[in-house]
């Protein structure tokens, strides 16, 4: 260190990336002067410097070069000369709750120190110490472990190693309206399964009301078994199943699920979203590119279009785009599409032994029903199959797919019997929902007929609509007769 208290000169390359910015800034002010040969003169009254700051800047450059053009800093720069008890203090009160202002601190500071006679630190000393304070520490005593987590905790991000080795499962509720089969408008949610070393997705489930359960199981047998179209040949059993901490995911069923196909269940902390970024960017994708353009779409908290899409065609929407655009164009993290990087060099996945074995263990939605001679009844419709002539009388379970309930599944005590087909729906997919809704419009229709027809019996026979009753005779008013005082003086 020189005798007037400045640093000795250190290499440009080891100066922070501020300092070395400032040093091209004044490089870049000298550089008409030195490539072209203005004047200083010239050049400080375009760049507004002083004359004599270009000269010590050109002289300290000619003779150090562009480490010369750092400003120099004195070797007791940034050292406070305030007390180390002052400095605990001043922290101390910077990290309490709730959060105090500068000018806060100092005069908290200023009280406490006035009884020890120690001299009270500058508002200038107080913002220097508390400017230095670790952002991590002073949101971690605010905000929180949650806020500290998400803004300064180390992520790990991991890709599985090949396809169906790590799938991802959550939900999310979509950015839309649409309109239920009762005709209320309702916001929807998505639950989707996909593939953690591909990004493609394996399956999805579309539904209203709270998440639970049975939509990640309806997810989950889609996604573990065989597509009907040949766009889509994702399937598997997966090795290990990355879920978040919900009631939904931490069920006994989804434990004895993943206990009898050999899936390693694995929950996210609670409160870290981190580890599911794979599919939450799924989400985001789904929002700004598909929902955006269809009606009802909800942009800051209110739909910008009205509403006119049912479940079943949000259904369908969300199904084309994941078949037809996501799983098939390139990912930019993976440098390909997801389809290809999940087909790879050809491979054969883990499947169960039956859809039925499947079914047995995924879909929960079970109704009891008598075997009736002309087949099941369920959900208005008569359900048959030649293996249910055995049964007439017996008491079977019932289990289906709310998505389509053209066919249910019949199981006795316990022992998968047969499919059941009903001849009203042979060869369509129906929905659950396409029969609330059908339900829904007949009532309607016959409550418009009902009033469109008393309302006419109302205007031809007007007296027969109303209940009349026999009037009652009216009291008649007999005048009362008025007696007249008379006195002596008055007789005649």
């Amino acid at each position: 260190m020189g005798t007037d208290g400045r640093s000795t000169r250190t290499h440009f390359a080891e100066l922070a990336e501020e300092r070395r910015t400032e040093a091209a800034a004044r490089f870049k002010v000298l550089k008409p002067h030195l490539d072209d040969g203005v004047p200083l003169a010239r050049v400080a009254a375009d760049a507004g410097v002083p004359i004599r700051t270009l000269r010590r800047w050109l002289s300290r450059y000619r003779s150090m070069g562009l480490a010369g053009l750092v400003r120099t800093l004195r070797s007791d720069a940034g050292h406070q000369k305030l007390a180390p008890d002052v400095v605990d203090l001043i922290e101390g009160l910077a990290l309490i709750k709730p959060r105090l202002t500068i000018a806060a601190i100092h005069r908290c500071a200023t009280t406490a120190l006035s009884p020890r006679n120690t001299p009270a630190p500058s508002y200038g000393s107080v913002y220097a110490i508390v400017r230095k304070l670790d952002p991590a520490m002073l949101t971690l005593a605010h905000e929180g472990m949650s806020a500290f987590r998400n803004r300064f905790e180390l992520i790990y991000r991991h890709r599985a190693e090949r396809p169906n080795a790590l799938w991802q499962a959550d939900h999310t509720q979509l950015d839309i309206l649409v309109i239920d089969a009762d005709g209320s408008i309702v916001r929807p949610w998505l639950t989707t399964v996909i593939d953690d070393h591909s990004r493609v997705v394996a399956g999805y489930m579309v539904f209203v009301g709270a998440p639970s359960a049975l939509h990640t199981s309806l997810a989950l047998r889609q996604a573990i078994w065989r597509k009907s179209t040949d766009c889509w040949p994702v399937c598997g059993i997966p090795d290990a199943l990355y879920v978040d901490h919900g009631s939904d995911f931490t069920s006994n069923h989804l434990d004895q699920v993943a206990a009898d196909l050999r899936i390693q269940l694995t929950y996210s902390a609670v409160g870290c979203p981190q580890g599911r970024g794979k599919v939450e960017r799924l989400f985001g994708t789904l929002n700004t590119e598909l929902l955006s353009e269809l009606p009802g779409n909800i942009r800051g908290g209110k739909p910008v279009s009205p509403p006119s899409l049912s479940v079943s065609e949000l259904d369908a929407a969300i199904g084309r785009f994941i078949t037809i655009t996501y799983n098939a164009r390139v990912h930019s993290s993976i440098g390909t599409t997801p389809l290809k990087s999940w087909l790879g060099d050809g491979w054969l996945p883990r499947m169960p032994e039956s859809l039925e074995d499947l079914d047995l263990l995924l879909v929960m939605v079970a109704r009891p029903r008598v075997v009736h001679r002309d087949g099941i009844h369920f959900e208005g419709s008569r359900y048959l199959d030649p293996t249910l002539a055995s049964y007439v009388g017996e008491s079977v379970t019932v289990r289906y797919d709310p998505r389509d309930v053209g066919e249910i599944r019949v199981f006795h005590r316990n022992q998968f019997l047969c499919r059941a087909i009903s001849p009203e729906y042979a060869g369509y997919t129906i929905t659950l929902k396409d029969i609330q809704t059908a339900r829904t419009e007949h009532r309607r229709a016959l409550r418009s007929q009902i009033t469109e027809k008393v309302g006419c019996v109302k205007d031809f026979l007007p007296d027969t609509t109303r209940r009349t009753s026999p009037e009652k005779p009216k009291p008649q008013m007999v005048a009362a007769k008025r007696r007249l005082r008379t006195y002596f003086e008055d007789d005649p």
